[in-house]
């Protein structure tokens, strides 16, 4: 057997263990969610065939579009704030010293604390009458300011935001780095040659060299944040009044409260629907940038 193909015989015998527990628990799940969408199923018992009865039903719903909303909030405050931010910070940490060690370490700490822990941290931060946010505010002269971060409707979203965007920046740093470092150092000295430093070695140069990382990073962000869950069900519990609903807790809510697993079934096959569609969009969009 030549050797390229035991190479590649052995790669694909020792995936094939990880592969099946990804199509057990993800690909066939995802499946039996396209399925159940069709039918009318309380989790118990014989299921009814409806059609297309929840699709028209969900499209139907305001509290849908409010969390659609909601997500593509949340999806425009991460791109616009973790994936910037994580850039900024590696391009300023990218020398490995003692400091720069410890500040990589406090920005990536948010991703290893539990999202409960997170949630229960920001609800206290945003607490009406002992939060902290609120004492800032006071201390600064600036009671006006002051409000229910998580009950006003107008600003709940925001609030929400915030320890969402600060627990994620963490990993799109160490994704920035690692791809700033993987520069050649030859374009670095050539650049000096040429007298390219400073603002234009940053335009010129790192940036369109980094620039599939952060199209990676935007196809991340814009996943996350359609799956987006345990923060809001942790602050607000999609409330109040579901100004706060997003589609991972519209399903929820849904499937394990009122107990409606075939509705809750084609939300989450809704969720992939849309998560590709705009995975899709910003895929054309970059090439034709690229061209």
């Amino acid at each position: 057997m030549p050797k390229a193909l035991r190479s590649r015989s052995f790669i694909a015998l020792a995936l094939l263990p990880a592969l099946l527990v990804f199509m057990m628990f993800v690909i066939v799940p995802i499946f039996w969610s396209v399925y159940y969408g069709f039918y009318e199923w309380k989790g118990l018992g014989s299921a009814n065939f409806i059609g297309f009865d929840n699709y028209s039903e969900m499209f139907r719903d305001d509290i849908f579009w409010r969390a659609l909303r909601n997500n593509l909030l949340l999806m425009a405050s991460a791109i616009i704030g973790q994936v910037p931010i994580a850039l900024l910070l590696a391009l300023l940490l990218l020398k490995n010293t003692r400091f720069s060690r410890f500040i990589r370490s406090a920005v990536f700490m948010p991703m290893v604390l539990s999202t409960v822990v997170i949630g229960l941290i920001w609800g206290y931060i945003y607490h009406p009458q002992f939060g902290l946010a609120n004492y800032v505010l006071e201390m600064l002269g600036l009671e006006s300011w002051t409000r229910a971060w998580l009950s006003d409707a107008k600003v709940n979203m925001l609030a929400i935001s915030i320890p969402i965007n600060w627990s994620n920046i963490g990993p799109y740093l160490i994704i920035f780095i690692a791809a700033l470092q993987n520069i050649p150092s030859e374009i670095d000295d050539a650049a000096q040659i040429d007298g390219a430093t400073g603002a234009r070695k940053l335009f010129g140069i790192t940036l369109p060299m980094v620039r599939d990382t952060v199209i990676v990073c935007i196809v991340l962000c814009i996943s996350g944040s359609l799956k987006a869950f345990d923060h809001v069900i942790v602050m607000t519990g999609g409330g109040p009044a579901q100004s706060t609903e997003l589609l991972a807790t519209y399903m929820y809510n849904n499937t394990f409260s009122i107990y409606r697993y075939g509705y809750g079934s084609a939300v989450s096959t809704m969720i992939i629907i849309i998560s590709a569609l705009l995975i899709g969009i910003n895929a054309i969009v970059t090439r034709r940038r690229l061209r």
